[in-house]
């Protein structure tokens, strides 16, 4: 899998310190369940409104930063499992989108992730997936995913 990162020019990031009481993934049986990561994180004034997508986030920025997500899952995936190659298959993902009250676009945004995967993992990212709108995320979050990966014996 690294020469198929390589190929598409896909660097994955650092891992960050988990800023809480929870962990960043958690591999049960066959199972991997990665916390959700948000993007782009905002500094936010007192008083500043939260950037929302469909008034000052468009959709195509959305799902730009769905993909930043996606790039730093699979840093996780990663450092869960030593080796992408253990991914069996990509089973769910589910994309949160801080968007406006009448936003529609939520599938267009999380498609930027859903897309990776499958560019990353051919037929095994192919996966189901809930697209969602909400009236907000964490630290000023646009957009914000978590996913669930069927994994391959050590």
């Amino acid at each position: 899998m690294d020469t198929r990162l390589r190929e598409l020019g896909i660097e994955l990031p650092p891992l960050l310190p988990t800023p809480g009481s929870f962990l960043p993934y958690i591999i049960r049986g066959n199972s991997l369940y990665l916390s959700g990561k948000g993007a782009p994180r905002r500094q936010l004034h007192s008083g500043q409104a939260v950037p929302k997508v469909g008034r000052e986030v468009s959709t195509s920025e959305a799902s730009a930063h769905a993909r930043e997500i996606g790039i730093y899952l699979l840093a996780l995936m990663k450092d869960a499992l030593g080796s992408l190659d253990r991914v069996e298959r990509v089973i769910k993902v589910q994309g949160m989108v801080n968007a406006v009250e009448d936003f529609t676009e939520h599938t267009e945004v999380i498609n930027g992730c859903s897309d990776l995967l499958v560019e990353v993992f051919g037929l095994r990212g192919e996966h189901t997936r809930s697209a969602v709108g909400v009236n907000s995320l964490p630290k000023g979050f646009a957009v914000e995913i978590e996913a669930m990966v069927e994994i391959r014996s050590a």
